[in-house]
């Protein structure tokens, strides 16, 4: 039963953190096609502040891989790499429970 409970937690954390990563990129998007100008100081806030949380986890990603040019694909790494990591914790908590 804690198992369970530990996996479901997870389970919610790794979902805000995709979510974080998906907003972080939307929000890039519509500053590369200047759909929100950069100058925005409540968005600038938001972005930033998203980019601190995600900093320390994309870096050590972004430090491995291959660089790409302008592309980032540390993101999509991440997600995929989380993804794994709830599926493989939630099968734990099922099988030992």
């Amino acid at each position: 039963m804690v198992l369970i409970t530990i996996a479901q937690i997870l389970d919610v954390l790794i979902n805000v953190l995709v979510m974080l990563i998906i907003v972080q990129f939307v929000i890039g998007l519509l500053f590369a096609f200047n759909v929100i100008n950069s100058s925005n100081d409540f968005i600038m806030q938001v972005y930033r502040s998203i980019d601190a949380v995600l900093a320390p986890v994309l870096n050590p990603i972004r430090r491995i891989m291959p660089s790409t040019g302008a592309i980032d694909f540390s993101p999509l790494v991440l997600i995929i790499g989380l993804t794994i990591l709830q599926i493989v914790v939630t099968n734990l908590a099922i099988t030992y429970s």
